[in-house]
């Protein structure tokens, strides 16, 4: 018995569905959670529906599939048919979670709120992005904006809209509120970007040594990790050297720098993190 995963979690749309379930569920706690209680709007339509939320007192998540609704229907055609299936569910779950969860607010600090539901939110997006949706009819509409309008880019139709967001929150809520939804949106991006680019801390090593044949070996012998060799011209000596290239874990770096002293300590060496590292000895490439 190996420790693989089921063979169903390694079929691209069935990991594809997870990902969306399971970032539509964390995604959504952010509100009920930290956002909503701290009347923290980020951005987009979920960040009107929040505002509506402080004012008028309507459910988050059925106000924000309400304001949705109406730009899938405007703008599915510009894109393909399961990406805008799976962006429909996701909004729907997205909705539905926001509304359902049974969730008590957990913090009534507003820096604590808008970190914790920034990388609650983030986290979430990211992985329904990663399962290729959407959860907001925006998004398709700033495709099309951009297809009729190309010096209007997608990523600038979306900032102003957050900026428009942020405007509404500070005179409707506070200018308080307004500067801490800014924090939210700047984190929530950054931690969307991690999620879609992979949370792995593997390193990439490269060694330029006069020694290449031995310290290859002896990573492959004492660390198990494999090694390839590319060729490479000095620009300044014009001198071919051999080129190191092995991919190994975190806890293995300091080994790795063993050897290399050991074996020449004249040799050079640069290590740089990889985000995603997929293939034998890490996680499998997988998908159908």
């Amino acid at each position: 018995m190996t420790g693989s995963l089921p063979k169903y979690l390694k079929n691209e749309k069935v990991t594809a569905y997870l990902e969306i379930f399971l970032g539509c569920l964390i995604g959504a706690a952010a509100y009920p959670l930290f956002l909503v209680p701290n009347n923290i709007a980020p951005g987009g339509l979920t960040g009107i529906a929040t505002i509506f939320n402080y004012l008028f007192g309507w459910p988050v998540g059925v106000t924000s599939m309400l304001l949705n609704l109406p730009l899938f229907l405007i703008g599915w055609k510009a894109m393909g048919r399961v990406f805008v299936f799976r962006s429909l569910l996701a909004t729907i779950l997205f909705s539905a979670f926001i509304d359902l969860l049974p969730l008590p607010p957990l913090t009534d600090d507003l820096l604590l709120g808008t970190v914790y539901g920034a990388l609650a939110l983030g986290l979430g997006l990211g992985l329904i992005l990663r399962g290729g949706a959407t959860t907001g009819g925006s998004d398709m509409v700033a495709r099309m904006v951009h297809h009729r309008f190309p010096v209007v880019t997608v990523g600038a139709f979306l900032f102003m809209l957050d900026c428009a967001v942020i405007l509404c929150a500070a005179f409707t809520m506070s200018a308080r509120a307004a500067l801490y939804a800014l924090i939210c949106i700047f984190v929530s991006a950054k931690v969307i970007d991690l999620a879609l680019a992979g949370f792995g801390s593997a390193k990439a090593c490269f060694i330029i040594t006069g020694r290449a044949e031995e310290v290859s070996r002896r990573i492959m012998e004492e660390l198990e990790r494999g090694v390839t060799m590319l060729s490479g011209v000095g620009a300044y000596s014009g001198q071919r050297r051999t080129v190191l290239l092995s991919v190994i874990s975190q806890r293995e770096v300091y080994p790795l720098k063993k050897i290399v002293r050991q074996e020449d300590p004249k040799a050079f060496m640069f290590i740089a993190d990889t985000h995603e590292t997929l293939g034998e000895g890490f996680e499998e490439l997988g998908g159908e």
